[in-house]
């Protein structure tokens, strides 16, 4: 599913509309054709599969790059400079991350994760080669970490853009099980991939390795077929500040959109970082030790792509909103069991229930997203969401360590399954959101 460009400036926005209308029109007519009554599924359609592929790709890539620049750093300026590393690629990835939406919508999503991977391919393929070359230092890695943050920016809301323009609506659940799978895959195959390359080759091994996977991305997304937007003509468009600002006041007046973003953000800020370190500190207050904490992990991890995979084989449920009400009760159920779990057996069978309601939900909300927007304000609001999702979780991360030093883990995983009640309140006060569909596309 396509979209078209923001409206233009008030002198031209009769004209812009009529193009608008006619964009999506054409779109629509083009994605019905698509949605042949015998087409496969998502999950033999050799077109979504490219995409897959180059976005697993993709994803392995960039965990390979951050666990590689982190160790780079680590080796050049010692344990007290690997903030400071980190941060330059963080700060600009929140910081721009509503403008990316922006310029996604403005360009289309394809070309910005094709030049996303091509910005990425180049850029760690000469800090590899200058590895090699120079002595490393804090002058080569903040420039990279600089760049791939301003990149990320840009390149999450058109990936979040894609699917509704490679697939039809009744799909999209399924296209973001398999979303999920492959981010469980590359989390998997990521960091045992990473070792083996730094254990080799270094820093620069591993930044070429990185580099070959984006390579590999961006030839896959060239294949990949997209329903495009009908062009408006640049004096028509808006400048991107103003656009990003329609995106912003297009989520606030939807009546779904709304509280599907506050969703979002609830269910996602818990669980982007903060249980991960919440599981260390309830694994060594516990006594289960590493491994005890890498069991009841691999359990939640295990559990989110049990749920991916039943989203991904089934068609979808038709009641998406209420099915995602009753994952994040479940949610919220299983982490506050898990602070309190008596032994480590029961912790595991815990991290397993929660992945299985987080994997629900993250699954849901990411097609209910793509369902409900316009084409034309995608990007923007998968900006939002993902900027809600990341961009909060830093700031629980000093409240974790002093609520556990203060109170116990129990009491920091019962504040987690609070916040997955506040989000599961949000989504059952909404009449709109709890009868909500997954087959009905820009509306309810």
């Amino acid at each position: 599913m396509s979209g078209q460009e923001a409206a233009g400036t008030a002198g031209t926005a009769e004209a812009t509309e009529t193009a608008g209308r006619a964009g999506t029109a054409g779109t629509a007519e083009r994605v019905e054709r698509a949605a042949d009554p015998v087409a496969p599924p998502a999950y033999r359609d050799a077109n979504v599969l490219r995409w897959l592929t180059a976005y697993t790709a993709s994803v392995t890539g960039d965990l390979l790059y951050f666990l590689a620049l982190t160790w780079a750093a680590t080796r050049v300026a010692g344990p007290s400079q690997v903030g400071l590393v980190i941060a330059a690629g963080a700060l600009p990835r929140a910081v721009l991350m509503l403008g990316g939406g922006a310029v996604a919508d403005r360009f289309g999503p394809r070309k910005i994760a094709v030049a996303s991977d091509a910005t990425r391919c180049a850029v760690i393929l000469a800090a590899a080669l200058m590895l090699v070359a120079t002595t490393p230092g804090l002058w080569l890695l903040v420039p990279v970490a600089l760049v791939f943050g301003v990149v990320d920016a840009v390149f999450m809301p058109a990936v979040g853009a894609l699917p509704p323009r490679i697939t039809t609506h009744d799909q999209l659940a399924r296209v973001n099980g398999m979303r999920g799978l492959s981010i469980r895959l590359s989390n998997a195959v990521g960091p045992l991939l990473a070792g083996v390359v730094l254990a080799a080759g270094g820093a620069a091994g591993a930044f070429t390795a990185a580099g070959l996977l984006f390579a590999a991305s961006l030839a896959l997304l060239l294949t990949v077929r997209t329903a495009e937007p009908v062009a408006v003509r640049e004096s028509e468009r808006p400048s991107l500040l103003r656009e990003s600002a329609e995106g912003l006041r297009y989520i606030r007046r939807h009546a779904l959109l709304g509280p599907l973003v506050v969703v979002v953000g609830l269910s996602e800020m818990c669980f982007s970082g903060p249980v991960a370190a919440g599981l260390v500190l309830l694994a060594d207050e516990r006594g289960w030790g590493a491994s005890g904490m890498g069991w009841v992990a691999s359990a939640f991890s295990v559990g989110a792509a049990g749920a991916a995979m039943l989203l991904t084989v089934g068609s979808g449920p038709p009641r998406a909103g209420l099915v995602m009400f009753c994952a994040l009760l479940l949610t919220a159920a299983g982490t506050a069991a898990l602070g309190y779990a008596p032994t480590l057996a029961s912790a595991v069978v815990l991290g397993a229930v929660v992945g299985v309601g987080s994997g629900l939900t993250s699954t849901l909300t990411g097609a209910l997203v793509q369902t409900v927007t316009e084409p034309r304000y995608l990007g923007r609001v998968t900006a939002v969401t993902t900027l809600c999702a990341l961009g909060l979780a830093p700031v629980l991360f000093p409240a974790v360590g002093l609520t556990v030093a203060a109170w116990g883990s129990g009491v920091l995983f019962a504040a987690f399954a609070a916040v997955c009640l506040l989000a599961a309140s949000v989504a059952l006060a909404s009449t709109t959101l709890r009868r909500v569909g997954l087959g009905t596309p820009h509306g309810v």
